[in-house]
């Protein structure tokens, strides 16, 4: 999963948050070195990949990408779903997403000491550029897509994932909806997380 969501599963632990944000640079045993919260949300990270990257309605939503994207379908799925949990926010979360945002980049700023060095460098432009909201549109994705694609090894395929994203965009929201509160449960029964602000959803 993406930013948001894993922001989403950590409850309301901001340690939990950060651990669980810093997953994806955090290698190996080095997940030792941090406090006892911020170590559980970086193996929470681990699960919560490990859980989405098997998981058949991921799987499905991956093979709409994985003609230009192959290895790094998973990667844009995770940001797509992002964008379909910006949209359907108010089905999941009693709070604002401007209050969990601003909350998120509060607690990056108050650990910036334990940040690795990587999300430190980049926490300025996610910051003032206020990258999770700008999940909310298409645009914003395609802004996201294109940064990373520049910064990382993901294919330079943006106009194909919007094409493709604009083609399949219910089916994908569909995929999102069946999957996300599965994982959400997964997460509170095996880990304890409690997410006090989350909404019970009628399915």
């Amino acid at each position: 999963m993406n930013v948001l969501a894993h922001i989403y599963l950590s409850g309301d632990s901001d340690q939990i948050i950060i651990g669980n944000y810093i997953g994806d640079y955090v290698k190996g045993r080095d997940y030792l070195k941090y406090p006892d919260l911020v170590r559980k949300g970086i193996i929470l990270h681990r699960h919560i990949d490990a859980f989405t990257d098997r998981h058949p309605v991921v799987h499905r939503s991956k093979i709409f990408f994985s003609k230009k994207y192959h290895k790094y379908s998973g990667v844009v799925t995770d940001i797509i779903y992002d964008h379909f949990l910006t949209k359907e926010w108010d089905f999941f979360s009693q709070r604002p997403l401007e209050s969990v945002t601003y909350n998120f980049y509060r607690a990056l700023v108050n650990h910036y000491d334990i940040l690795p060095d990587k999300v430190r460098d980049m926490m300025p432009f996610f910051i003032i550029n206020n990258w999770i909201e700008s999940y909310q549109t298409l645009n914003g994705i395609k802004k996201v897509l294109r940064t990373l694609s520049s910064q990382t090894s993901l294919p330079k395929q943006t106009r194909f994932a919007m094409r493709v994203l604009k083609k399949n965009y219910y089916s994908l929201q569909d995929d999102f909806m069946e999957f996300f509160p599965q994982l959400i449960d997964y997460v509170e029964k095996d880990f304890g997380i409690e997410i006090s602000h989350r909404i019970t959803m009628p399915f």
